[in-house]
């Protein structure tokens, strides 16, 4: 359909203007993880709290931001929440310690949390075609994911106070464009229960999704919190690596992901992209210098890409007709499962640099098994059939077809 029939235009860019700043803001920390440790003198597992922090009050905060944006509406939390981000942001920039970094890195989170709740509901209530406002939301958390780094690593060599200084200033302007432009769905919806977020989770398609989102996303901040530590890089090559890592995910998004989809179905697109995850966690592991570990850095971008661009459309498929529910069900599995990756890895990586890489592999491995068992389950869930459940159809066909008839006795 023609873009410009889109009748809250305005509003949906804005609101995707928001979710790029958002995802910039958590990825701006990537370049900066090392600097910080040596500045504050912090050892590998205390530097990754401000990961972990982030992304556990994140997933706790969920829950209460969907009850709340039923009882206010979107535009208030949605506003509080990038309100909250942006002060955090600031504050963090004055920190002397690890334990006022994490602390503020867990307000920010509830900002996060509070957004994300929201905002892809408001999309997808505002919009006709949800499959190009889910693309266009996923689109600008790949392009955060790119731009944040690089902003991390150019700031960062200044200071890696700057990144979150920048990061806070960045959230005030997308507060100014959200107070003038987002708007509430025109259909005024019921408030959400509590009861009704965790009842989704009874269907066996979404309980399904929820256990592989769970190890793909374990492995994603593994991949994200632990490998700036794992690369032994400088700030600015490491902020220009990440970029790279990000433009992957972007392209994965972007150019390759709904493609696919289109092609070979959602579900099936899923599990090729946590295939080729689980391939890059092993080159990860045994990798034998820096440069073979930024190729893989990027084909893991590209990797994750591919996942993202479908996750929260089947997310959207596969759980509660009501949108704020499936939407808060399957974020609170999301990030909770994230949140003990980066502190898993840091603690690991005083074993060994390898084995929060090997680690990933394992959780992932049980993910990509989980997959294989009920990826049939899923796909029809979404109105999808996968190959080789039409393997199984055609080779029952054909026994059928050959079996002869039974004549009457006599």
């Amino acid at each position: 359909m023609d873009r410009r029939s889109e009748p809250n235009r305005s509003a949906i860019y804005a609101t995707t203007l928001v979710a790029f700043l958002a995802i910039a803001g958590i990825a701006v920390v990537d370049p900066i993880l090392p600097a910080i440790g040596e500045e504050i003198g912090v050892t590998a597992w205390q530097v990754e709290l401000l990961f972990t922090a982030y992304i556990a009050v994140m997933a706790i905060g969920m829950i209460p931001a969907t009850l709340a944006s039923g009882r206010f509406g979107f535009k208030p939390v949605l506003i509080t929440g990038v309100s909250v981000v942006g002060v955090a942001a600031i504050l963090a920039s004055f920190s002397d310690n690890i334990v006022q970094l994490s602390v503020l890195r867990g307000v920010w989170g509830l900002g996060n949390a509070m957004f994300f709740a929201t905002a892809m509901v408001v999309l997808v209530n505002l919009a006709i075609d949800r499959e190009w406002v889910v693309g266009l939301f996923e689109t600008a958390l790949g392009l955060g994911f790119a731009v944040g780094p690089l902003l991390g690593g150019l700031l960062g060599h200044v200071s890696w106070r700057l990144p979150f200084f920048v990061c806070g200033v960045f959230m005030v302007l997308a507060l100014a464009v959200a107070s003038r432009k987002l708007r509430e769905p025109a259909t005024k919806l019921p408030p959400v229960q509590v009861g009704s977020i965790f009842a989704t989770y009874r269907k066996p398609a979404f309980i399904s999704l929820c256990v592989v989102t769970a190890a793909y996303n374990f492995v994603f901040f593994v991949v994200l919190g632990y490998t700036p530590l794992f690369l032994h890089l400088d700030v600015v090559p490491l902020g220009l690596a990440f970029t790279a890592w990000g433009l992957g995910l972007a392209a994965g998004i972007l150019v390759i992901g709904h493609r696919l989809a289109h092609r070979i179905g959602a579900v099936q697109t899923l599990g090729i992209a946590i295939t080729g995850l689980l391939v890059c966690l092993a080159l990860f592991a045994t990798s034998s210098g820096t440069a073979e570990s930024l190729v893989v850095l990027v084909l893991a971008g590209l990797c994750m890409g591919l996942a993202n661009a479908n996750l929260t459309d089947l997310a959207l498929g596969l759980g509660s007709s009501d949108r704020r529910v499936a939407t808060g069900a399957f974020n609170l599995v999301r990030w909770g499962a994230a949140a003990p990756a980066p502190i898993i890895s840091g603690k690991l990586a005083e074993h060994s640099l390898a084995l929060p890489f090997w680690v990933g592999f394992g959780v992932l491995a049980v993910g990509v098994l989980v997959y294989l068992a009920f990826a049939h389950v899923m796909a029809a869930g979404y109105g999808e059939r996968v190959l080789w459940s039409r393997w199984n159809r055609a080779a029952a066909d054909a026994e059928h077809a050959t079996e002869e008839p039974v004549g009457e006795a006599y």
